[in-house]
Formats: structure tokens, C-alpha cells, sequence
């Protein structure tokens, strides 16, 4: 993917130029949604999802999701579809044995800690996940606009920082689908940060919102106070982890950033490495971007974590939510 152009924060010549093209992009998913019949999974299926591309903070909500759902007692399965991987499953994700370029940097990351099945297909992997009998939720990372697999709850994630840019659709601005509609679709939504943008004026007044913030690992980040640090990131808000490394008490003496999903070359990180020794600091960049890495540099590059957040009368009221609504599905 690339880097967001700066064009999609305002509503300029290039973007303008670009609306017939916008037109094609929306008219191309209403043909899509008209002709798809939605089938629906054995299992319950959680979509946290997005309006917007990239950088709204999808996988770290799915990953809070997943901590949620166990200590509720359920055994929820992460089904994501492996952006920029090769493999098409569907296959579940083992980071011993599966490498980024297989199945993609967030199913690798996301696999560390959870049960994550790769699948282009999302109702081949739907089905796949219940025929192992030992998972009774399926989370989906990604998918609101994937018409063919009904959801039974759809969390529509914001960044509170960047909101929605021009507000305009892909190419022309960064929406995937018209704000109405993606709305229309959201049982809730998920605010990533503070709303600088005015998301919640867009919001209609009985729809839930719930807030919450990235943390980096506190551990982790206690040893970077004071240290001179060169980071590096190829996501898609990397001035949200620059920002995050600061307040570490880290010296940042320079900030680079990468298209999101970049996958580093020996060059790029020879190069890095020299910058480093001539600045007489440490290379360090996000968890999402060190398992991009080869596994000889990944020692000599840092990694800060990082984990989504909510309240605790948050959390409960997204338990109840949760709870109601998968109560109320069809045996």
C-alpha cells in the first residue's frame, strides 16, 4: 500500500480531477453488493472494520476483541485474508513456520498471541474454522465491504486524529464507500484517539461509540527513556508512533517513514543501520514492521508493541453489546 497522498486532506485540484474515476469506484461495489447473496457462517462472525484505508487501527482492536472474548469463555478465531501475503488458504497462520510474504505481516503478528486462519476467500475460511469443532466465534480483521459473508456485529473503526480526510472515495479521496453507507452498516463504532476531526457529528445519536487509545508496552518502553533512537515505520499513521516514541523520554533524532506494508530490502536496512551508527543511536520501529524484517536484522532492531485500550464502564457496555447481539442469532 502506499503512503496516503496529501491530496486526500482537502478537496484540491487533484482530487477534484479525480472524482469520474471515484464515480467508477462506487459504482463497481453497488454492483457487487447487488449481485452478492450473503451467506451465512456456522459460527457468529464479529467485522471490525473501516471506512476509511489504512491506519485506523483494525488489527489492534481485533487483537482487544480476542482478549475479550476469552475472558467471556468464548474461543474466538481470527479470520483475516493475509494482505500482500501469497498464500490463499485457507490455512491458519503459524509464525514458526509461515514468513510475512506468506500470509502477511498482521496474520503473523496477530498469530503470536491468537488463533488466526488466512483466507482470500472469506466463506471458504468461515467454513474452514468450523470444521476444526474447537472455535465458537469467528472475528474477522477487515471485510465491512466484503458482501458475501453476513456478519452478525460490524465495529467500524475511526482515527480520531485523521478522521476521514477529504471525505471523498477512493481515488479521489481515502473512503472506501460513501460515509452514509458504511454508517448505515456499523452496529458500533470504535474511536482510535481523541476526535480532532469531529467524527462525532457524523455519528447518529443511537449509535454506541466506544473510545479507547494505543498503549505501547510499558516494560519495553521503560528501557527506551533516554536512548537515542532513529525510528522507522511502514504503516499506515506513522507520526502516531513517532509521537509514541517521544513520550518514552526517548531522544528521536530522526523519523523515517515507509509505505504502509513496506517490505524492507537489504539496502533499506544497510542503509538504516549506517544512519545509525553515525548518529550514534539505536534503530527501532513498530512490532507490525519487525516481523516484515529478515530474521538476522531482528536483533538489531528494536520493536515497541503496542495494545488497544477502553474504559472499563467501555469495555463493559462492548461485553453487553457482544452478548446481546450473539444471543439473538439463529441456532
Amino acid at each position: 500500500m502506499m503512503i496516503a497522498p496529501k491530496f486526500w486532506t482537502e478537496k484540491g485540484l487533484i482530487s477534484s480531477a479525480l472524482l469520474p474515476l471515484s464515480a467508477l469506484w462506487m459504482l463497481a461495489g453497488r454492483l457487487k453488493t447487488a449481485l452478492a447473496r450473503p451467506e451465512s457462517a456456522e459460527l457468529p462472525v464479529i467485522c471490525v472494520g473501516n471506512i476509511s484505508v489504512g491506519g485506523t487501527g483494525k488489527t489492534p482492536v481485533t487483537a482487544m476483541l480476542c482478549r475479550i472474548a476469552k475472558e467471556q469463555g468464548y474461543q474466538p478465531c481470527i479470520l483475516m485474508r493475509g494482505y500482500k501475503g501469497r498464500k490463499k488458504g485457507p490455512v491458519f497462520a503459524d509464525p514458526s513456520v509461515h514468513t510475512t510474504a506468506d500470509i502477511g505481516d498482521e496474520a503473523v503478528m496477530l498469530a503470536l498471541n491468537n488463533d488466526v486462519c488466512v483466507s482470500a476467500d472469506r466463506i471458504r475460511g468461515a467454513r474452514f474454522i468450523a470444521a476444526q469443532n474447537k472455535f465458537d466465534l469467528i472475528i474477522m480483521d477487515d471485510g465491512m465491504q466484503n458482501p458475501w459473508l453476513h456478519k452478525d456485529i460490524i465495529l467500524t473503526v475511526f482515527d480520531g486524529q485523521s478522521g476521514l480526510g477529504n471525505q471523498r472515495i477512493l481515488p479521489a479521496g481515502p473512503l472506501r464507500e460513501p460515509v452514509a453507507s458504511g454508517l448505515d452498516k456499523a452496529d458500533a463504532v470504535i474511536l482510535n484517539g481523541k476526535d480532532e476531526t469531529g467524527l462525532k457529528e457524523l455519528f447518529a445519536q443511537d449509535l454506541q461509540v466506544f473510545e479507547g487509545q494505543l498503549h505501547p508496552d510499558q516494560k519495553i518502553a521503560k528501557t527506551l527513556n533516554g536512548k537515542r533512537l532513529i525510528g522507522f515505520a511502514g504503516i499506515g499513521r506513522p507520526q502516531r508512533f513517532f509521537t509514541t516514541l517521544k513520550q518514552t523520554g526517548a531522544e528521536l533524532v530522526r523519523e523515517l517513514s515507509f509505505a504502509d506494508h513496506h517490505s524492507y530490502s537489504e539496502a533499506d536496512l544497510s542503509r538504516l543501520h549506517q544512519e545509525a551508527l553515525h548518529a550514534g543511536a539505536e534503530l527501532v520501529t513498530t512490532h507490525k514492521d519487525w516481523v516484515r524484517l529478515p530474521p538476522e536484522w531482528r536483533a538489531r532492531v528494536l520493536a515497541l508493541p503496542v495494545s488497544f485500550r477502553v474504559s472499563r464502564a467501555d469495555k463493559t457496555r462492548l461485553v453487553s453489546l457482544l452478548s446481546t447481539a450473539l444471543a439473538k442469532r439463529p441456532d
